[in-house]
């Protein structure tokens, strides 16, 4: 009887992206899915530590699987492995915890796989692939535990990545998502002790990536505003049916005083500037971005120039965090912390303001062609199909056919949810 695997990812998409190899390279030796409700042989749990919530929801994953799966090897990587190996360790079940990603090939040569991949070449359960360009970030953000778990800076050979991302095109995969721990430091640890004219940035990555034939198209995940840099916007308009023009920028905070507690390199007028760079640049781009609301010390006015700010960038989508003390921080120990009532009451705010800010944006695009990839039947028609358009707006058109493929559609309003309605060209 075949070999059966199950895993469970937490956290952002550079896990995910790790978990799919984890999945791919135990394929090899002939491990597959377990079926729904079947005991598998191996558990991989992917953890996170953002937040003492993502502690918390890695420890019930384990002792579930260890609960549902007995006997089984439960293989714990990730931040919060990698945070509290010893803790790890104790849960019921574990028998192997990886406390650094670089380990992964020498762990699976020790599990037996003799041939460890270099990449993906697929991407399980999803209409879109996620690929890792780098891991690692320098930023001391005060809130952010993240650098002290992750490994050094480490940028993927240009090549590799290539061939990587044609083997999910020859798969059938018409999104490729490029991620990092911190996608705008792609290629400067390669560039160290080189003249500047042979250094090797983000936006070469992209330009690249954009030459390779066939029918499918780049969306970039999260960067700072630092980052967003003339020769990127340049090389995304001149590639516009390649690569979506839609950017997540980091804000975090509207207020100067909060960014420099929260040490930030950047002011809110440097970061409205680097969206104007992109509106210049590009046609009717979208912004989207995290906020943290209730830092420690951040006032009614600190909120209010958030408040302002969003609403200046025109974001189409915010995700927004209420701040929580993550300890080993130096924000975690900060004084004047925020209480929990005023921390959910600026989030319900700030949800109102991402709201209209949304619906705003979505009715911008009616009347224009957008280029959506369908990943799923519609709950409300079965004959109706959604998806995503290359600037991030959810979409539902009237179209039978596969999934996972890319359709040209036009807007023609906005519906419930919000999302919107478009037509077939």
């Amino acid at each position: 009887m075949p070999a059966t695997l199950k895993t469970v990812t937490l956290g952002c998409k550079v896990n995910q992206y790790e978990t799919e190899f984890v999945r791919e390279a135990l394929a090899r030796i002939g491990y597959g899915d377990a079926a729904k409700g079947q005991p598998a042989d191996v558990c991989v749990v992917n953890t996170c530590t953002v937040t003492a919530e993502g502690d918390a929801k890695s420890r019930q994953a384990i002792r579930r699987l260890a609960r549902e799966n007995p006997g089984a090897r439960i293989v714990v990587m990730g931040c919060y492995a990698t945070r509290a190996p010893d803790e790890v360790a104790a849960l019921p079940g574990v028998t192997d915890v990886i406390t650094d990603k670089r380990e992964l090939p020498e762990w699976l040569g020790r599990f037996g796989v003799a041939d460890v991949p270099a990449g993906i070449s697929q991407f399980h359960g999803r209409s879109r692939a996620y690929v890792k360009v780098q891991d690692g970030c320098l930023m001391r953000c005060s809130y952010c535990i993240i650098p002290q778990v992750r490994p050094p800076l480490a940028s993927r050979p240009l090549p590799e990545v290539l061939d990587e991302i044609r083997r999910l095109r020859d798969n059938g995969y018409r999104e490729i998502v490029l991620t990092g721990i911190h996608l705008g430091h792609y290629g400067i640890e390669r560039n160290w002790g080189k003249p500047k004219s042979e250094w090797l940035r983000l936006s070469h990555l992209v330009r690249q990536i954009a030459q390779i034939d066939g029918d499918f198209r780049v969306r970039l995940s999260s960067l700072e505003a630092t980052e967003v840099t003339r020769e990127l916007v340049q090389v995304m308009a001149d590639h516009p049916d390649k690569i979506c023009p839609h950017l997540h920028i980091c804000l975090q905070s509207g207020s100067d005083a909060v960014l420099r507690r929260m040490r930030r390199r950047w002011s809110a007028r440097m970061f409205l500037d680097r969206c104007e760079l992109v509106r210049q640049g590009l046609d009717q781009p979208a912004f989207t971005t995290d906020v943290i609301v209730g830092f420690p010390g951040e006032t009614d006015e600190d909120f209010e120039h958030t408040c302002r700010l969003v609403r200046e960038a025109g974001f189409s989508k915010i995700h927004i965090f209420p701040f929580s003390p993550r300890r080993g921080t130096p924000a975690a120990d900060m004084p004047d912390q925020v209480p929990g009532r005023v921390r959910s009451e600026r989030g319900k705010q700030l949800k109102a303001v991402e709201r209209d800010l949304r619906e705003e944006y979505f009715r911008s695009l009616i009347g224009r062609n957008l280029r959506v990839l369908l990943e799923a039947r519609s709950q409300a028609a079965a004959e109706h199909a959604v998806g995503t358009s290359c600037r991030y707006a959810p979409v539902e058109v009237p179209i039978g056919g596969g999934l996972g493929r890319l359709v040209d559609v036009v807007a023609r309003d906005v519906i419930q949810g919000p999302r919107i309605w478009a037509q077939p060209v």
